[in-house]
């Protein structure tokens, strides 16, 4: 039997498996990276993933080895090992729990939202669970200080109580279908406090920008306020159709014989409603901007074009990553 072909080193698993610059490539990519089965990997097989990933970055291929079979192990790989660290990653905090943990936090926002404890309950699990990602998916280059992380906590889980306990006030004498958007409100609310608190540093010593070859050309405050406003869109695209679809499913649901029969089902079935929704917004707002995002030199600090001038005069485009 012939032995099949060996595998080239050349193939470059530093960059996802599709053309990140087509909606369809990025969604591919998304779905891969969030991919919940993930979360069920065995430790053993998670080592395995490193050692093919680790083994074919340094040149060597193992016998056998197929381009699927190192696809697969190299997003098995970037799913549990921070790519600057490469430390494993907290389970819950991995971009493959996203899902799950999402789906269980969101529909017991939306299920008990009527008291004030229960919203003041949900949304600090929210925001906890939010700082646990933010700190996870950290950038090495721009390292998270413990006191960045509880000032971005304190004031993320402040702003959504607020907006929270606000809103139910206001709604009080609305129709009980306006009730229900009130997590979403504070969810979009926290996400625009969180996540430039969380990345303040950027904000304030800029993002490293690069050439289309990955040279880096100086650092830029303009990219990262670029960067951070993307993934503030993305996340708050990510809970839209999680949080604004089942309320209407719900209300309907609610007015039904059966619901009322049995009153022990609406959580599990708003849980349910939400996960269905998430599994595909998550994915697919994930990929609304690449992760490699571009930029015009013009639009960049005067005194970074400067410097990049000096290298490159004719330069006309920088990139950067987004984060996510």
């Amino acid at each position: 039997q012939k032995m099949p072909p060996s595998l080239p080193a050349t193939i470059n698993i530093r960059e996802p498996r599709w053309d990140q610059s087509t909606f369809q490539g990025r969604a591919k990519h998304f779905f891969m990276v969030t991919d919940p089965r993930n979360l069920l990997l065995s430790g053993a097989t998670l080592e395995e993933a490193r050692r093919v990933v680790e083994d074919y970055r340094a040149g060597t291929v193992p016998p056998g080895l197929t381009e699927d079979q190192l696809w697969r192990a190299k997003y098995i790989y970037d799913s549990a090992f921070h790519p600057d660290t490469g430390e494993k990653m907290l389970l819950v905090g991995r971009m493959s729990a996203q899902v799950p943990m999402n789906m269980t936090i969101t529909g017991c926002m939306l299920t008990f939202y009527r008291t004030t404890p229960a919203v003041l309950f949900w949304q600090w699990v929210n925001q906890s669970f939010n700082a646990i990602v933010n700190y996870t998916n950290r950038s090495g280059d721009a390292p998270i200080t413990p006191s960045q992380l509880g000032t971005a906590y304190v004031s993320a889980t402040t702003g959504a109580v607020v907006t929270a306990l606000g809103l139910k006030s206001l709604t009080k004498h609305l129709p009980a279908i306006i009730g229900r958007y009130v997590p979403f409100a504070a969810v979009a609310a926290a996400n625009c406090i969180n996540i430039p608190l969380m990345r303040q540093r950027e904000l304030k010593l800029g993002i490293p920008v690069t050439d289309d070859n990955g040279n880096r050309l100086g650092e830029s405050t303009a990219a990262a306020q670029k960067a951070i406003f993307q993934v503030v869109v993305s996340r708050i695209g990510m809970a839209a159709p999680a949080m604004a679809i089942p309320p209407v499913i719900m209300n309907m649901l609610e007015k039904r014989a059966f619901l009322k029969r049995y009153p022990y089902l609406n959580a599990p079935l708003q849980v349910g409603l939400v996960g269905f929704c998430l599994v595909f917004a998550t994915p697919l707002c994930c990929a609304l901007f690449p992760q490699k995002s571009s930029m015009a030199v013009s639009s960049l600090e005067p005194e970074v074009q400067d410097q990049i001038r000096k290298k490159d005069p004719w330069l006309e485009t920088v990139y950067f990553n987004k984060g996510l």
